[in-house]
Protein backbone atom coordinates (compact mmCIF):
# COMPACT_ATOMS: atom_id res chain seq x y z
CA UNK A 1 0.00 0.00 0.00
CA UNK A 2 1.31 3.41 -0.74
CA UNK A 3 2.23 6.59 1.12
CA UNK A 4 -1.12 8.48 2.43
CA UNK A 5 -1.83 11.96 -0.11
CA UNK A 6 -2.87 13.93 2.74
CA UNK A 7 -3.26 17.25 0.11
CA UNK A 8 -5.55 14.59 -2.07
CA UNK A 9 -7.94 13.35 1.10
CA UNK A 10 -8.40 16.69 2.36
CA UNK A 11 -9.28 18.06 -1.27
CA UNK A 12 -11.60 14.58 -1.68
CA UNK A 13 -13.42 15.35 1.72
CA UNK A 14 -13.74 18.99 1.19
CA UNK A 15 -15.49 18.22 -2.11
CA UNK A 16 -17.06 15.42 -0.34
CA UNK A 17 -18.80 17.66 2.14
CA UNK A 18 -19.44 20.26 -0.94
CA UNK A 19 -22.07 17.78 -1.62
CA UNK A 20 -23.10 15.45 1.28
CA UNK A 21 -23.58 18.71 3.58
CA UNK A 22 -25.61 21.08 1.53
CA UNK A 23 -28.78 20.21 1.83
CA UNK A 24 -32.18 22.11 0.77
CA UNK A 25 -33.10 24.39 3.70
CA UNK A 26 -34.83 23.46 6.56
CA UNK A 27 -37.13 26.15 7.77
CA UNK A 28 -34.87 28.53 6.33
CA UNK A 29 -31.79 27.99 9.29
CA UNK A 30 -28.73 29.14 8.22
CA UNK A 31 -25.60 27.11 8.61
CA UNK A 32 -24.74 28.53 12.00
CA UNK A 33 -28.04 27.46 13.70
CA UNK A 34 -27.78 24.14 11.73
CA UNK A 35 -24.86 23.62 13.35
CA UNK A 36 -25.61 24.52 17.04
CA UNK A 37 -28.84 21.93 16.85
CA UNK A 38 -26.25 19.17 15.12
CA UNK A 39 -23.47 19.75 18.44
CA UNK A 40 -26.39 20.08 20.71
CA UNK A 41 -27.97 16.57 19.28
CA UNK A 42 -24.62 14.93 19.83
CA UNK A 43 -23.56 16.92 22.48
CA UNK A 44 -26.58 16.92 25.24
CA UNK A 45 -27.31 19.89 26.56
CA UNK A 46 -24.46 22.22 26.97
CA UNK A 47 -23.80 25.69 28.41
CA UNK A 48 -23.34 28.81 26.39
CA UNK A 49 -19.21 28.85 27.21
CA UNK A 50 -19.05 25.01 25.59
CA UNK A 51 -20.98 25.77 22.03
CA UNK A 52 -18.76 28.91 21.43
CA UNK A 53 -15.78 26.41 21.52
CA UNK A 54 -17.55 24.42 19.03
CA UNK A 55 -19.35 26.79 16.71
CA UNK A 56 -16.48 29.82 15.61
CA UNK A 57 -19.11 32.88 16.62
CA UNK A 58 -18.50 35.27 18.88
CA UNK A 59 -20.54 35.42 21.86
CA UNK A 60 -22.72 38.16 21.14
CA UNK A 61 -23.71 36.55 17.79
CA UNK A 62 -24.20 33.08 19.56
CA UNK A 63 -26.30 34.44 22.37
CA UNK A 64 -28.70 36.00 19.53
CA UNK A 65 -29.15 32.96 17.74
CA UNK A 66 -29.46 31.27 21.05
CA UNK A 67 -32.33 33.16 21.57
CA UNK A 68 -33.74 33.28 18.30
CA UNK A 69 -33.27 29.46 18.07
CA UNK A 70 -35.29 29.44 21.61
CA UNK A 71 -37.64 31.68 20.75
CA UNK A 72 -38.33 29.37 17.23
CA UNK A 73 -38.94 26.48 20.19
CA UNK A 74 -35.95 24.52 19.27
CA UNK A 75 -33.67 24.80 21.65
CA UNK A 76 -34.53 25.69 25.71
CA UNK A 77 -32.78 26.44 28.81
CA UNK A 78 -32.62 25.33 32.19
CA UNK A 79 -30.40 26.22 35.37
CA UNK A 80 -27.08 24.04 35.07
CA UNK A 81 -28.13 21.88 38.15
CA UNK A 82 -24.01 22.19 38.85
CA UNK A 83 -24.03 26.00 38.67
CA UNK A 84 -27.24 27.75 39.63
CA UNK A 85 -25.15 31.02 37.92
CA UNK A 86 -25.68 29.07 34.32
CA UNK A 87 -27.84 27.77 31.79
CA UNK A 88 -27.82 24.94 30.02
CA UNK A 89 -28.56 24.54 26.23
CA UNK A 90 -30.79 21.44 25.08
CA UNK A 91 -32.67 20.61 21.94
CA UNK A 92 -36.53 20.66 22.39
CA UNK A 93 -38.65 17.86 20.15
CA UNK A 94 -38.89 20.31 17.49
CA UNK A 95 -35.05 20.67 17.38
CA UNK A 96 -34.52 17.43 17.69
CA UNK A 97 -36.98 16.75 14.54
CA UNK A 98 -34.84 18.88 12.15
CA UNK A 99 -31.78 17.52 13.22
CA UNK A 100 -33.28 13.60 12.50
CA UNK A 101 -34.96 14.81 9.24
CA UNK A 102 -31.75 16.19 8.00
CA UNK A 103 -29.95 12.86 9.34
CA UNK A 104 -32.25 10.45 7.34
CA UNK A 105 -32.41 13.08 4.12
CA UNK A 106 -28.02 12.49 4.45
CA UNK A 107 -28.46 8.54 4.80
CA UNK A 108 -31.19 8.53 1.83
CA UNK A 109 -28.81 10.41 -0.30
CA UNK A 110 -25.62 8.64 0.93
CA UNK A 111 -27.42 5.28 0.29
CA UNK A 112 -28.47 6.21 -3.53
CA UNK A 113 -24.40 7.17 -4.12
CA UNK A 114 -23.17 3.77 -2.26
CA UNK A 115 -25.23 1.74 -4.49
CA UNK A 116 -23.79 3.15 -7.28
CA UNK A 117 -20.38 2.03 -6.25
CA UNK A 118 -18.68 -1.62 -7.08
CA UNK A 119 -18.69 -4.05 -4.49
CA UNK A 120 -14.86 -3.74 -3.95
CA UNK A 121 -15.53 -0.06 -3.89
CA UNK A 122 -18.20 -0.69 -1.35
CA UNK A 123 -15.60 -2.59 0.58
CA UNK A 124 -13.26 -0.25 0.37
CA UNK A 125 -15.30 2.59 2.06
CA UNK A 126 -17.11 -0.14 4.38
CA UNK A 127 -13.31 -0.62 6.28
CA UNK A 128 -13.25 3.50 6.30
CA UNK A 129 -15.46 4.27 8.31
CA UNK A 130 -13.92 3.28 11.71
CA UNK A 131 -10.75 4.65 10.44
CA UNK A 132 -12.53 8.02 9.66
CA UNK A 133 -14.39 8.00 13.17
CA UNK A 134 -10.94 7.57 14.97
CA UNK A 135 -9.66 10.79 13.37
CA UNK A 136 -12.61 12.27 14.61
CA UNK A 137 -11.97 10.81 17.94
CA UNK A 138 -8.05 11.92 17.67
CA UNK A 139 -10.04 15.80 16.89
CA UNK A 140 -12.10 15.60 19.98
CA UNK A 141 -8.93 14.67 22.08
CA UNK A 142 -6.77 17.25 20.41
CA UNK A 143 -9.34 20.41 20.50
CA UNK A 144 -9.29 19.40 24.88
Amino acid sequence: MGELDVDRLTTVIEDFNTIFIRLPAVRRLNFSALSVLHTLDRGGPLRLTDLLATEQLKQPALTSLITKLEQDGLLERRADPTDGRASLISLTAAGAEIVNSRHAHRVSKLAHLVDQLTPDERAVLASSVDVLHRLTEISREDAE
